[in-house]
């Protein structure tokens, strides 16, 4: 199993910096943007899509650095009612796709997009409730639009055998692990999860179990590692849908956190053997959002940690059951 990062925290140094700062660290792969929310600084997606001179820079340059690509990442909203910010995605996220397969990399991760909660809304609503019954019907509409626009773009990834796997997010219409297997149930398996611990702790999800729900159906496409502590005096108050501002944090009822920084280093060795029981074995990529801690020293502990919890061999022969 790989310790990878997603590269955004390191934007403010070159690819190849970042790859030796991570490279000396142990890092063995990356997960660099290439549009939407986290941007494209290190691998900007018009420079290297149909290009085999630029790709083969690339790859020498990772292989400089014994690192990989996990996934190219593209997260934004294909379903925004906004016709023009709707087309923005879909074509960021077919070009991807296309520079995903060009790269042999195998994997974009990404998000599911939220639609308006009806034909004439002109914002993303997301539904949290089935009463009172319009929101029920506009929940009904989303997953109606949903699944017209995936089922087109899985069969798009199977042409150019690409994953797609989609970071469960709130404020997105898939958000939890129910819902990411009814849209691949809905669309095929090119449609699976990135599998962000982090956002299932705070809604109260077992990330374990969750591990094994989705994993018993093949559905785990690629993992991020991320933490997130609840604060139990806010989130006794106010709960968990919580809107206070993510650089209020003394007032805040979670936080993102660093690997360790949330659950202890058992949590996460326990997360690593139920990925491996599921036969997921490729990479825990560091997603760096703690806003306690510098986007380095979290990204160095969360590492630490990591080193720690992964396993680098394959599992023996259990020799003492014979």
């Amino acid at each position: 199993m790989d310790i990878g990062v997603h590269t955004p925290p390191l934007y403010d140094r070159s690819f190849e910096d970042a790859l030796e700062f991570l490279a000396d660290r142990g890092v063995s792969a990356v997960e660099p943007g290439v549009g939407g929310y986290p941007g494209d600084d290190h691998l900007e997606r018009n420079r290297y899509l149909d290009d085999e001179s630029a790709q083969e820079s690339l790859k020498e340059t990772l292989a400089d650095h014994d690192m990989r690509i996990s996934a190219l990442a593209t997260h934004n909203n294909p379903l925004h009612p906004d016709e023009d910010e709707a087309e923005t995605a879909d074509t960021e996220l077919r070009e991807a796709i296309r520079l995903t397969a060009q790269l042999e990399v195998g994997t974009v991760t990404c998000f599911s997009g939220l639609p308006a909660g009806g034909p004439d809304d002109e914002v993303p609503n997301w539904i949290t409730a089935p009463w009172p019954p319009e929101h029920a019907e506009a929940l009904e509409y989303q997953w109606e639009r949903a699944t017209e626009y995936w089922s087109n773009l899985a069969a798009f990834a199977d042409e150019h055998d690409v994953d797609l796997a989609i970071e469960m997010h709130p404020n997105m219409l898939v958000y939890e692990p129910a819902g990411l297997l009814r849209l691949r149930e809905v669309t095929n398996d090119r449609v699976g999860a990135n599998f962000d611990p982090s956002h299932l702790y705070w809604q109260g999800i077992d990330v374990t179990d969750a591990i094994r729900f989705l994993g018993s159906d093949g559905a785990i496409h690629h993992v991020h590692a991320k933490d997130t502590q609840i604060y139990d005096e806010q989130a006794r108050i106010k709960g968990v849908l919580d809107t206070t501002a993510y650089d209020d944090e003394l007032h805040r009822s979670w936080l993102f956190r660093s690997v360790g920084y949330g659950h202890g280093e058992d949590h996460w060795k326990d997360v690593v053997s139920t990925l491996r029981m599921v036969g997921y074995d490729d990479v825990l990529s560091i997603e760096h959002e703690d806003s306690l801690t510098s986007s380095i020293e979290g990204l160095e502990k969360a590492i630490d940690c990591l080193q720690r919890a992964v396993f680098r061999e394959t599992p023996g022969e259990a020799y003492w059951t014979e």
